[in-house]
């Protein structure tokens, strides 16, 4: 298979690195985007991604294999199509428009033989209620009989430093066994491991099992460090005695709330479609949404206490914040609770810095000043919230300032600190 054309619909977190992957395997690659300036950047061999950097881009450049495009002729002649785009939420319901129109682009290019395969994350039905029908709808072909689908979905996590696209295994589905079999056959070039299930809406709920178990977890970590402020105990030193156990529990940490595309998002397909489909509530979802949902909400509390026992109100204190992407070493600030923080103080009249060398600075909200951690700004600063523990920063400089930080990340182990 290789040597075949590609097309991978979309250039994002996701499906660039999938791009990448499938260039260096050999294939002719057509890479998507609807995003104009995204697909300049690329094209200029400049990354915006964390997991790939612009050597990585230059090389496969280079080969003249990898062609990013806004142009939807290039779709003519792909041998396999992989759909890559963002699936949010509407109105508390999965807006799959992106789905839909991927599929509508690739169906007047479809051609007997070929395989379309759905990586965004959805819930079960979508690749054979949906996708399927717009398919075959605009190529005249059939599903199954003519050309193959299936549902592979994403397992990216940005910035892993020991998990990337090719070491992470791969669920693999297709609409019929041929389909299934084609869709695995083009994955293990590109990947070390892939994992078959029954069909794709097997694969379309994994993919939110995996994310809402995180979710849930992260929930029950987050009201355990509420609840044991309240009775003076330190909830790091629980975590750390209860994951001495080697077996039956795994460790999850707490913070200031949840982000990134999937964690906020995954769970609430799957509370959703519960409802849609069984007419009942999935509770360990809607209360774990309650929970990480309002954890910003706490932390602007903490502050406000730490700020009150000093005497000094909220409103015009200067409030520095560490971290505003919503995980560590990572500059995805997609739905980070770091902002929902910020949006809160902001509310309450507070001066608002930050500091966060990962974050592209035209995500940072415009009441929030971005500056350099040094010394002056840190002294200058009545309160030092650490929202994301980027390993990049010089941590030592808040140790004579520790009396002021609250570190919502166990980052910092000064006696003086505050923590969760």
């Amino acid at each position: 298979m290789s040597g075949a054309r590609v097309v991978i619909v979309g250039q994002g977190y996701v499906g660039l690195p999938v791009a990448m992957r499938a260039c260096e395997a050999g294939f002719d690659v057509v890479g998507l985007d609807v995003d104009k300036d995204r697909i300049d950047l690329l094209q200029r061999g400049k990354s915006f991604i964390d997991d790939v950097d612009d050597e990585r881009l230059a090389a496969a450049l280079a080969t003249g294999r990898y062609l990013p495009t806004t142009e939807h002729a290039e779709l003519r002649g792909f041998d396999f199509a992989s759909v890559c785009v963002p699936t949010p939420l509407h109105d508390d319901a999965p807006d799959l428009r992106y789905i839909e129109e991927a599929a509508r682009a690739l169906s007047t290019h479809i051609t007997p033989g070929c395989c379309v395969v759905l990586e965004s994350t959805t819930y079960p039905g979508t690749t054979e209620e949906i996708f399927v029908p717009i398919l075959e709808a605009g190529s005249g072909l059939r599903a199954g009989a003519d050309f193959h689908v299936g549902y592979s979905p994403e397992r990216i996590d940005p910035s892993n430093p020991t998990w990337k696209f090719h070491n992470t295994p791969k669920i693999v589905s297709g609409v019929d066994p041929a389909s299934l079999r084609v869709v695995r056959e083009f994955y293990d070039q590109l990947v070390d491991v892939t994992v078959p299930v029954p069909g794709t809406r097997e694969a379309e709920l994994a993919k939110l099992l995996e994310n809402t178990f995180r979710h849930i977890n992260i929930a029950l970590v987050n009201e355990l460090a509420v609840f044991s402020h309240g009775l003076g105990v330190d909830v790091w030193s629980v975590l750390d005695a209860a994951a001495s156990k080697p077996f039956g529990f795994m460790r999850f940490s707490p913070g200031p709330g949840v982000g990134g595309h999937c964690l906020p998002i995954d769970a609430s397909y799957l509370s959703w479609q519960v409802r849609r489909c069984l007419g009942k509530e999935f509770r360990l979802v809607d209360v774990a949404n309650d929970i990480n949902k309002h954890m910003p909400d706490y932390v602007v509390a903490r502050a406000t206490e730490h700020l009150n026992r000093r005497r000094k109100p909220v409103n015009s204190s200067a409030v520095l914040l560490v971290g505003l992407t919503y995980k560590a070493n990572s500059g995805d600030a997609r739905n980070s609770p770091s902002m929902a923080v910020a949006e809160r103080l902001d509310r309450l009249g507070a001066d608002l810095r930050a500091v966060d060398p990962l974050i592209d600075p035209d995500e940072v909200p415009p009441h929030v000043r971005l500056v350099g951690f040094d010394a002056d700004q840190i002294s200058q600063s009545d309160l030092i919230i650490v929202l994301t523990d980027h390993d990049i920063l010089d941590w030592a400089l808040l140790e004579r300032y520790a009396d002021r930080v609250l570190d919502t990340r166990n980052r910092l182990r000064y006696p003086q600190v505050e923590r969760f």
